[in-house]
């Protein structure tokens, strides 16, 4: 099935359709084509962070129509695999005043990070933009005890402006792997559950759905686990060089989402 013919858009967005607050060239008018077409679209992200309201409201800034609906992160990854697990856990979370309100309305006991009592269920740690030491220091605490370990995404870097970088869960999870030499479960991106979830929430078939994205060990891993066609762009992470060797090949790949938006055009 071409391009053409997909029904929902599985987008990436740091890197993919926007650098922090200016929208990447052709993303207007590819979801101008999209919204004609009457084609849907969910942007995934691996980054927790931030709200699915605070996507929204971003979003809307920079003239995207979005809903809360139209979004599916590692955060909804991680809520699901604990519910799955167990449902009211105790956590110590590295994450953000935002990543802890979302699993507070989740029915989860988020600790104080000053906390050190044995009775935790799991250490959780997220792409943290408000870390300090205190947070590392409770967490490689328990850690390295050997409680429970699991992390929002594995990615290592979040793109900013100017072909620019800042670390992101992954490298963090570096840091405190030299302190516990101890690895996390990684939940987002690219295991499939983000996937599994939009052809939940839209009901639609796996050969309709195109995963669209900037990093090919996500991304476009992400799309290859699931069974779906994969997009990558090059205003990200990834560049055209890096498709040689990597196991994790885009079914198709342009310069940037304007591309995408050309081939999808009446």
């Amino acid at each position: 099935m071409g391009l053409k013919n997909k029904k929902l858009f599985l987008l990436d967005m740091d890197g993919t359709i926007y650098h922090e607050n200016e929208l990447i060239d052709g993303a207007v008018e590819f979801f101008d084509t999209l919204n004609r077409q009457g084609k849907k679209y969910v942007f995934m992200t691996n980054n927790s962070s931030k709200s699915a309201n605070t996507y929204v409201e971003k979003l809307m800034q920079l003239g995207i129509c979005a809903t809360a609906e139209n979004i599916i992160s590692s955060v909804n990854a991680t809520v699901l695999y604990l519910n799955e697990h167990k449902p009211g856990a105790k956590v110590y979370l590295i994450g953000t005043d935002s990543f802890k309100e979302e699993l507070m309305e989740g029915g989860f006991d988020v600790v104080p990070i000053d906390y050190r009592e044995p009775d935790i269920d799991y250490v959780l740690l997220g792409f943290d933009t408000e870390l300090n030491y205190a947070k590392i220091e409770g967490g490689c605490f328990y850690i390295s005890r050997g409680y429970t370990y699991i992390a929002t995404n594995c990615d290592m870097r979040c793109p900013i402006k100017d072909n620019k970088y800042v670390p992101d869960c992954g490298a963090i999870a570096m840091l405190i792997k030299a302190a516990t030499d101890r690895e996390p479960l990684f939940l987002g991106k690219p295991r499939k559950t983000i996937v599994d979830v939009a052809m939940k929430r839209f009901n639609i078939h796996l050969d309709e759905i195109v995963c669209v994205g900037d990093r090919l060990y996500t991304d476009i891993a992400l799309g290859i686990n699931a069974g779906t066609e994969t997009v990558c762009v090059f205003t990200g992470e990834a560049a055209l060089d890096d498709l040689k060797n990597t196991p994790f090949k885009p079914t198709f790949y342009f310069e940037s989402i304007r591309g995408l938006y050309e081939a999808i055009k009446d």
